[in-house]
Formats: structure tokens, C-alpha cells, sequence
């Protein structure tokens, strides 16, 4: 499945830059494909919710077999071919180099989270982070580098990266915490907790169609800054969330982040691809999507080892006395844990225990939302300052003259 997904994105990105040669135009293709991803997004939760309801687990698997079908059957049909003429050799070293520094730098930051900072976890960490250093030498002295660094030394396409990376960690980190909050301490189903954040996609969707038209009004920089400043209100207003506050607040804190966040998305994505010429498509797009990829993986590890930490401090101080050994040190392992623990306890020792895991949690929440929010608002500096010469609508102005040609690259 990894597999799978980790080609479709890169695939249709290079796709869209090699079939619209005008800016204005890739824009607004660059803003259905978010939009449609968006929608996928809001639809898997509610029917793989409405699955769990009815069937067993692993039946939520099932949902991409006929999707996955129907693309093999229409996809040559429909889809152009793009193919470059000298694809190169694939570098097998160093997909296994970055593979296992990326998973010894998460496993590291998760050991810290559980078991405190000790020697085996700092040296994992460490190794991870000596091997993604090797990893970024080695890409220079390669003829058809695994990761092709010359695209770097474009400011719209490194500060545009960087800026997705950060927002989907940001966003990834929140989502992590926000969906446990609404099972765990709501008391919502799966499918329930599915349908509360229908509207955030819903308002994803609405400020990414949007932004191609704002975007001719205004320059790229300012239109992301303004959306940002607008998901860092989201984010401040999740901070306000407690135990008791039910769904109202995440909603709505979930769809003013939703809409700030749309034209970063959009145009971030524009200008990643729009920065490189059409030979190199397939390898901006493959970057772009491992940099949301790597947000998104370091979201739920970075904000999730903090947020557990949070938690088992706090529920430490909010244990009841006359809990059982066993039951709260399954209450310190996570909310849910808590949850079904205080459902085998009899009479007010349960309902004090959920509480406290309650009230624990809603901090982890408020924290992970606090940092976002924080993070989110340096991006509106950043993204002000480095973009501010990109004009309405030019993805990148030096590339607007450049045709697609038949030998893009889509690999």
C-alpha cells in the first residue's frame, strides 16, 4: 500500500505540469487534485467508520480494491504517457540509506516519548541522523541522483517545500490528537467521529477551488500568509478545548484551520512544480510528495512523543487513590487505554479515573494545537518575506515560457 501511494502522487503531479503549459491553468488543475485528495480525506473516515459499524477491521482494506481496479483498467486509457528518453539508473543504496535513517530517527524520538531519553534511543536517533547527512553527500556526486539537489537552488521551490512540509506536520500532528479526542473523550463511534470532520474538508476543498481566482489578485506570498494567519486562529482555537467542551469547538477550530490552510496547499504545490522545467516534473513532484510524506510521518512521531509525554505527566498528578497497579499503568499508556480501563471499574473510582484521563488528554490536545499555531505563524513571516517577488499568477516567472515536451520525466 506504501508502495502504491507513494507513486500515484508524484505520477499525476507530473502529469499536470507536463499537460498545462499555462500557469493560470495548472493552477486551478493543481487545485482539483488537492481538492479531490481533500475529499478522499473526508470520505475514508466516515465510510471506513460506517464499515467498522458492521463489519470487522480489516474491511476498511477492502475500500481501495475497486478504486484501485478501475484505475488499472482506465487509467491507459485516459492518461497521457510521459516518459523520459534517459531515466538512469536507480540508486538502490540510497533508498535503503534514507529508508532506515528516516525510520531510526522516528523509532528514536518515540523511544524518548515512552521510556525517557536513554542510551539505546540516543544512539539509534543518532545514527539516524548521521545517516540522513551521508545520504544528502552521496546525492551529490551521483549522475541521476536519487534526490536531485539542483532543484534546491530555486527559492520558490525550497521555500514552498519546506512551507508544505511544516504545514502538514503541523496539520498531521493536530488531526492525531483531535482524532482521539472525539472517540476517546467525546464518547463518539468511528463513524460519528468520521462525519464531525466532513466540514473541515469541506472548507479545504471551498478555499482551495478559490485560490487560481484570488491569485490573479493577488501575489502568491501574501494570499499564503493571509490563509495561514487564518489556520494559526484554527489552531488557537483548539487550544480552548477541555474535557467537557464536546464537538463544537473542534469543528469549529477545525474548519477555520481548514480554509487558512487551503491556498498554501494549492499554491505551494503550483509552485514546487511550476519552479522546475517539464524534464524535471516527475522529480519536483517526487520531492513534493516525500517532503508531505515526511511531514506527515514526523507530525504524528515529534507531536505525538511530545503529546504522550504530556499526557503521562499529567495523568501521574490525576490518578485517583485505590486504582489498581495494573490498570494505571494501562491508563498511563494511552486516552483509549484509560477509557476502556475506567469501564471495568465499578462506580465512582471508573468515572474518576475517565475524568482524569479526560483532562489529561485535553492538555495533550491544547499543547499540540499551541505548538502548531506557533509554528504555523512563523510560516507567515517566512513565506511574506521569500516569496514576496512571485507576482499573480506566475507559479515561477523564468519558467513561463517553457513548453512540455514529450520526454518529461514521470518517474
Amino acid at each position: 500500500m506504501g508502495v502504491a501511494g507513494a507513486t500515484l502522487m508524484p505520477s499525476t503531479m507530473s502529469l499536470i505540469r507536463t499537460m498545462f503549459a499555462d500557469a493560470r491553468q495548472r493552477t486551478v488543475a493543481i487545485s482539483v487534485w488537492i481538492s479531490s485528495f481533500t475529499a478522499g480525506t473526508a470520505l475514508g473516515p466516515v465510510i471506513g467508520g460506517l464499515m467498522l459499524e458492521y463489519f470487522w477491521w480489516g474491511s476498511v482494506f477492502l475500500l481501495a480494491v475497486p478504486v484501485a481496479l478501475l484505475l488499472v483498467v482506465v487509467g491507459p486509457i485516459l492518461l497521457p504517457e510521459y516518459r523520459s528518453a534517459d531515466p538512469g539508473r536507480l540508486d538502490l543504496m540510497s533508498v535503503l540509506t534514507l529508508l532506515v535513517s528516516t525510520l531510526s530517527v522516528v523509532y528514536g524520538l518515540k523511544q524518548f516519548a515512552v521510556a525517557g531519553i536513554s542510551v539505546p534511543a540516543v544512539l539509534v536517533f543518532l545514527a539516524g541522523a548521521v545517516l540522513g547527512v551521508y545520504f544528502v553527500l552521496r546525492q551529490r556526486g551521483l549522475a541521476t541522483p536519487l534526490l536531485d539537489l539542483r532543484l534546491f537552488g530555486d527559492r520558490s521551490f525550497s521555500t514552498s517545500l519546506g512551507t508544505l512540509t511544516l504545514v502538514v506536520f503541523a496539520m498531521t500532528g493536530t488531526n492525531f490528537f483531535v482524532a482521539q479526542y472525539l472517540q476517546a473523550v467525546v464518547g463518539l463511534s468511528p463513524f460519528e467521529a468520521g462525519l464531525v470532520v466532513v466540514p473541515n474538508a469541506l472548507a479545504n476543498i471551498l478555499s482551495t477551488m478559490l485560490t487560481p481566482l484570488l491569485a490573479t489578485r493577488l501575489r502568491p506570498a501574501y494570499l499564503m500568509a493571509g490563509g495561514l494567519v487564518l489556520a494559526a486562529t484554527g489552531l488557537g482555537i483548539l487550544t480552548q478545548v477541555g474535557p467537557d467542551s464536546g464537538f463544537a469547538v473542534v469543528m469549529v477550530g477545525g474548519v477555520v484551520m481548514s480554509l487558512g490552510f487551503g491556498p498554501t496547499l494549492s499554491l505551494g504545490n503550483d509552485m514546487i512544480i511550476g519552479s522546475a522545467p517539464p524534464t524535471r516534473a516527475g522529480a519536483a513532484s517526487a520531492i513534493s510528495e516525500t517532503g508531505t510524506d515526511l511531514g506527515a510521518a514526523l507530525g504524528i512521531a515529534i507531536m505525538g512523543s511530545i503529546g504522550t509525554a504530556v499526557y503521562r505527566d499529567e495523568i501521574d498528578d490525576r490518578l485517583p487513590a485505590g486504582v489498581p497497579d495494573t490498570v494505571a499503568e494501562a491508563a498511563r499508556d494511552t486516552v483509549g487505554a484509560a477509557v476502556a480501563a475506567a469501564g471495568r471499574l465499578s462506580g465512582p473510582l471508573g468515572e474518576d479515573l475517565r475524568d482524569a484521563a479526560a483532562e489529561a488528554f485535553a492538555l495533550s490536545l491544547r499543547t499540540a494545537a499551541g505548538i502548531s499555531a506557533t509554528l504555523v505563524l512563523i510560516l507567515v513571516v517566512a513565506t511574506s518575506l521569500l516569496l514576496r517577488k512571485v507576482r499573480p499568477g506566475e507559479a515561477q516567472p523564468k519558467q513561463e515560457n517553457e513548453k512540455p515536451r514529450a520526454a518529461a520525466d514521470t518517474s
